[in-house]
């Protein structure tokens, strides 16, 4: 194997690239069975229970490795449990110790405790300072070896090696990519309510590593990442009119992308990056607009007199699903990349609700959307031709859905009222597994980044 050191900027500034430059494969075996997941976990519509996971601390190379392994073990623990897939089994419970992670594990131990999967690793400090990880993971019913790999990283980047490692038994074990190795965007609001500060924030997908990216001298508003790079856009009051800026968030590197009359905007990117789709305000009514991000050139996509805000490309790049209360109240419309005709998707005959901020899947398989109705803020998902409406969590503010990468999550932003201030949490598309994610302070309008790569 091929080490690969890694130059760390910061622990946030990994490639998944670069990472798995050094890794190699631990002895696949042979005729290993295929992923677990396609026989016995599925993404739940109906009664689910969640695949019995072992997860024994990863071994210490070393004394002096102990707290890293147990620290890594606990990020893949505490991952795999938020999925809401997986039920990592008490390790009170385990009837053997992993010392050798190199040696066949006593598979009749872990199946009197009911586990179906095992995951074993060893964290070793190298002379030079660096860490190598290696995980095997095993199929507990057959014995056989489902994953196996090593890697070399410096010691600051363990909790990314545990969201890889993480996205890895996801994937083996689920047949879908994981979401582990991603970060957040969202707006930090801290101070009373009618004084609040809101800042730019960014942090791992499980509320660690936050850092701010402004100072919260100006109001900033609907942050969203980049698809093709570590990209955000985002509106910025200052001191004149609103503007759209483009940070990069390795570099801290920020540049106008316009400084438009009236009031502009839900800036969001194209699926390839080099464009910028938003909403602008002139008189009494606004329109989407897209920039090209090279030639700074703009096109006027939609001419109504009414208010079309929140728009939102396919995953191919060929529609738009956008907000539009052209119908009378605001409402949910698809229609192509470069204008035309819009045909509404979003009908409620029970309470007549509006429905507004549609995002559409990184799968293209839904759009997620705010409802108002029936004295509820509901976050849900409908398919792209507006069937299969499902509502996955209602309360009195819900707002600002995002999916994960692989679509298969939601995280969006929940306001008390009051005297409180808004905190985030993700639900599964089925409806399950809704959690709080834990934030510093007040948070709202999260986005969800890609991979990193």
């Amino acid at each position: 194997m091929t080490d690969t050191d890694l130059s760390r900027q910061s622990s946030l500034r990994l490639s998944r690239r670069h990472l798995l430059s050094g890794m190699a494969s631990l002895g696949m075996l042979a005729g290993a069975p295929q992923a677990l997941a396609q026989k016995r976990v599925q993404i739940p519509e109906g009664e689910f229970v969640p695949l019995p996971i072992a997860l024994p601390n990863f071994v210490a190379g070393t004394p002096s490795d102990g707290e890293v392994s147990i620290g890594v073990t606990q990020v893949i623990t505490n991952n795999l449990k938020r999925s809401g897939l997986f039920a990592p089994i008490d390790q009170a419970a385990y009837i053997e110790k992993i010392v050798n992670i190199d040696a066949l594990p006593q598979f009749q131990n872990w199946r009197t405790i009911s586990a179906q999967a095992l995951l074993t690793g060893r964290m070793t400090r190298q002379a030079d300072g660096r860490i190598e990880a290696r995980f095997r993971l095993w199929d507990v019913a057959t014995g056989q070896q489902l994953a196996g790999q090593q890697y070399v990283t410096q010691p600051e980047n363990w909790r990314r090696i545990g969201h890889i490692i993480s996205d890895q038994v996801y994937e083996r074990l689920t047949g879908e990519k994981g979401y582990f190795d991603t970060r957040v965007v969202f707006v930090d609001e801290t101070g009373a309510k009618e004084r609040r500060v809101k800042r730019l924030a960014l942090m791992d997908q499980d509320g660690a590593n936050v850092r701010y990216l402004t100072r919260g001298n100006d109001l900033v508003l609907t942050p969203r990442f980049s698809p093709s790079t570590q990209e955000i856009t985002y509106m910025e009051f200052g001191q004149g009119d609103p503007r759209v800026y483009l940070l990069n968030i390795e570099t801290g590197q920020r540049e106008i992308v316009g400084n438009f009359p009236g009031m502009t905007f839900s800036p969001r990117f194209s699926p390839d990056g080099q464009r910028v789709i938003m909403s602008l305000q002139q008189g009494g009514n606004s329109n989407l607009f897209v920039m090209d991000l090279r030639s700074k050139s703009t096109t006027r996509l939609t001419d109504t007199p009414a208010i079309d805000t929140a728009p939102s490309y396919s995953p191919d790049g060929s529609r738009i699903c956008f907000e539009s209360d052209r119908g009378g109240k605001p409402q949910i419309y698809v229609m192509p990349a470069t204008g035309g005709p819009a045909q509404r998707i979003s009908f409620d005959q029970t309470t007549n609700g509006t429905y507004s901020t549609p995002v559409w899947s990184p799968r293209g398989d839904y759009i997620a959307f705010t409802k108002q109705g029936g004295g509820q803020f509901s976050i849900g998902i409908m398919k792209p031709d507006g069937s299969g409406e499902r509502i996955l969590t209602s309360g009195f503010h819900n707002e600002g859905p995002t999916f994960a990468p692989n679509g298969r999550v939601v995280m969006f932003f929940r306001d008390p009222g009051g005297n409180s201030g808004p905190s985030l949490y993700t639900v599964d598309i089925s409806g399950r597994f809704e959690q709080r994610v834990p934030t510093p302070g007040f948070a709202s309008d999260p986005a969800w980044s890609p991979l990193l790569s």
